[in-house]
């Protein structure tokens, strides 16, 4: 057991316990490592934006190569702060129906060919399959889409052959859900085990294995 003589190993293993002692309730010393975290958090994420962004994007074209094209950007941009003084707040509705109306005509293109009509090729069995098992997998997929489809048609009665076809849709629906909430917590327990790792190896110098 060799316990870590860096200064920074130590904050770091006396925040990641702060932030622990929310296990056994809301405390002063968890919400200073929270609110410690999330203005670090920021900080660091407008150095970011400042040097790989607004910087490369906007103040070297126009403030030192002088490309005067780029002062509508920074028109729009500088609206942003109107929402400060009500009397002109109504400007900032400007470049966010700029922002909202170029981001939508760049966007539903790419999420319509990604999310409908990809998935719409993925859907469809193609004969002859190379083995028994994608067949399978095929066919389960093909299955799963279009019992859940018509579990979302509500134009129709849910009764008799449709009834039964929506419950099937139902257990597809809760195989889906479960597989997402399963992956959510083994995220979770990856940071956990990462932290414990941390806690053990770096600062007091456990040598674990997980």
């Amino acid at each position: 057991m060799h316990i870590s003589t860096d200064p920074w190993v130590w904050v770091a293993a006396i925040l990641t316990l702060a932030i622990f002692t929310f296990l056994y309730k809301d405390n002063p010393l968890f919400k200073f490592a929270e609110h410690l975290f999330v203005g670090v958090a920021t900080g660091y994420g407008l150095v970011i934006i400042y040097f790989n962004a607004f910087k490369p994007n906007l103040y070297q074209p126009l403030f030192v190569e002088h490309n005067l094209l780029y002062i509508i950007p920074f028109f729009f941009g500088i609206l942003y702060f109107s929402a400060a003084i009500p009397k002109f707040s109504y400007m900032m509705r400007w470049p966010i129906a700029l922002l909202l109306g170029i981001g939508s005509g760049l966007s539903i293109p790419l999420s319509f060919q990604t999310y409908i009509v990809e998935h719409t090729k993925s859907t469809i069995l193609r004969f002859p399959y190379p083995n028994t098992v994608l067949f399978i997998n095929a066919l389960i997929l093909f299955i799963g889409v279009l019992t859940v489809l018509i579990y979302f048609y509500f134009s129709y009665p849910h009764k008799g052959a449709i009834g039964t076809i929506s419950r099937i849709g139902i257990i597809f629906i809760m195989i889906g859900f479960g597989a997402s909430f399963g992956y959510t917590v083994m995220a979770r327990f990856s940071l956990l085990v990462g932290r414990i790792q941390f806690l053990l190896g770096q600062w007091l110098g456990i040598h674990t294995v997980m």
